[in-house]
């Protein structure tokens, strides 16, 4: 099915979470009705980001707080000094029960999730009972009956995998159910992590590897799949050398160092999918909100009725992502999930994430606050990288890891620029620069252009706004034919608005809704 959106328009003069400014916040907004995957990778390239159902971007040289989309690069990211230290804490406490004294210094604190959205907030709730509870019209799912028929497309029905990741270096595919760990107490075998201290001129070599390995994969799928679950350790592109006391250890070595046979805790990663709710994900759901609901009263001091049931499905379970397996795509699937960290049987963290063609795109993160000083922050943003990592062996354009906004002018929103290498999106021209080149510009001024190339201009522009994809009176038509039985002067400025934010693309594949 196509993308349909709703476009809102531009929102102006209300409260920024990031500043605390009253009215300095401005942004554009869409409903999602639904959403391909790969519009969203396409629009989140143009600076866009999602809120649930919602989907905004910053009008960056009005906004008080310009937020600029971040990306990180894991096949080539180095963890920090204070990135192993999260890593080390985390194995003393599972290996020995060991609480590290000193609070967490660096815990990043993203605002709430209405915060990121602010003055929409009202608008969202609006949306979510006049569109949502409708869902799509019929006329809609039956004028995309007609064309998938033309098109002679049936249809295909997958059911989705699960992945479990224990911190006893295990892979599980196919099921959400506890499993049992494989504990591993031998040096670490050839195959198992990333040597990343190796310059970069390895690439050739491992693309050869990739293409190796893909041959394999098509000769013998089942059979490739059985065999990373009997290694039990993530399967690796980064073969390693026998490791030199020189070199540094990798992200993977780091994360699945192996642990004690009596080890004190037990941590294990599950994938679940979010949207449309897996079996696992309803199972997990009451557990998983009071996890939520707790951080949200600890963390960001919400009074107890403030985080209820429907705040949480409808900004960190509601998704218009449709959900994709195609057989070369991530085991798991394309689309959003929840990355729930289990301790010894419980839920102590959530990382909202979705799973995307290029990256995976982190939403949000909320956890136990008695777990705090386990620096849930950091450790699940390293857990998500070395995720990232792990599903670009099987699909190998998606390399990213996209960290949502980066915001220079706000202290706490810093942080996101130490997990390098990075780059930063530019506002004008939709490239990404390494953060590098970035940031002495952004001390001079909150908004900058990064592209240093004065005749460069956006490529993905809207060119041709009459190719424009509009769904209205139950049929798809370019809206140069819609424009023609419109009367009213608004209704053009609002159309050629969201073309230019969307870009000539994404608005001739996904339908603008007009009523």
């Amino acid at each position: 099915m196509a993308s349909v959106v709703e476009y809102k328009g531009l929102k102006a003069g209300y409260h920024c979470g990031y500043c605390d400014s009253e009215e300095g916040k401005v942004s554009c907004g869409m409903w999602a009705h639904s959403m391909t995957v790969q519009d969203y990778q396409d629009l989140i390239d143009r600076g866009w980001r999602r809120s649930g159902k919602y989907v905004y971007k910053p009008v960056m040289n009005q906004t008080c707080c310009p937020q600029y989309t971040i990306r990180c690069r894991p096949l080539q990211f180095q963890p920090s000094k204070s990135h192993k230290k999260v890593l080390k804490k985390m194995l003393k406490f599972l290996a020995k029960g060991e609480i590290s004294k000193g609070n967490c210094e660096d815990e990043p604190m993203e605002p709430t999730m209405e915060d990121t959205v602010a003055g929409d907030f009202a608008l969202i709730n609006k949306l979510d009972i006049q569109c949502d509870l409708k869902t799509l019209s019929d006329d809609l799912k039956e004028s995309f009956e007609s064309e998938e028929k033309k098109k002679g497309k049936s249809p295909k029905k997958e059911e989705p995998k699960e992945l479990i990741q224990s911190q006893h270096i295990e892979e599980k595919l196919g099921s959400g159910e506890p499993s049992h760990p494989l504990k591993v107490h031998t040096a670490p075998k050839p195959g198992k992590g990333a040597d990343l201290s190796k310059p970069p001129c390895r690439k050739a070599k491992e693309i050869r590897k990739e293409r190796k390995r893909l041959k394999l994969m098509q000769q013998n799928p089942a059979g490739e799949l059985e065999g990373f679950q009997a290694q039990g350790e993530p399967p690796s592109l980064f073969p390693r050398k026998a490791n030199k006391s020189n070199q540094p250890k990798s992200l993977e070595d780091l994360i699945f160092e192996s642990l004690p046979e009596n080890a004190s805790h037990k941590l294990e990663v599950r994938v679940v999918r979010s949207s449309p709710p897996s079996s696992q994900f309803k199972a997990t759901f009451q557990e998983s909100y009071q996890v939520y609901k707790r951080y949200q009263m600890v963390i960001h001091k919400d009074p107890p009725d403030k985080p209820t049931v429907s705040q949480f499905t409808r900004f960190l379970c509601s998704s218009p992502l449709e959900a994709e397996n195609p057989p070369h795509g991530p085991d798991c699937g394309y689309g959003s999930f929840h990355q729930q960290y289990w301790l010894d049987g419980r839920i102590i963290a959530v990382g909202v994430i979705d799973i995307l063609p290029y990256c995976v795109s982190s939403v949000y993160l909320y956890y136990d606050p008695d777990y705090s000083f386990l620096s849930l922050g950091v450790y699940s943003a390293l857990r998500e990288i070395g995720f990232t990592r792990q599903l670009h062996q099987k699909t190998s354009q998606l390399s990213y890891y996209y960290m949502g906004f980066y915001i220079h002018s706000c202290p706490k929103m810093k942080y996101k620029g130490q997990y390098r290498p990075s780059d930063l999106l530019c506002p004008e021209t939709y490239v990404w620069v390494p953060i590098e080149q970035c940031l002495s510009s952004l001390e001079n001024s909150k908004y900058c252009r990064f592209n240093q190339d004065p005749e460069a201009v956006d490529e993905g522009r809207s060119k041709e706004p009459d190719r424009l994809q509009v769904f209205h009176k139950k049929a798809i038509m370019p809206y140069g034919v819609y424009k023609k039985q419109q009367r009213d002067p608004s209704e053009e400025a609002a159309v050629l608005q969201y073309a230019g934010l969307v870009g000539q693309a994404c608005s001739e594949r996904m339908l603008l809704l007009r009523n």
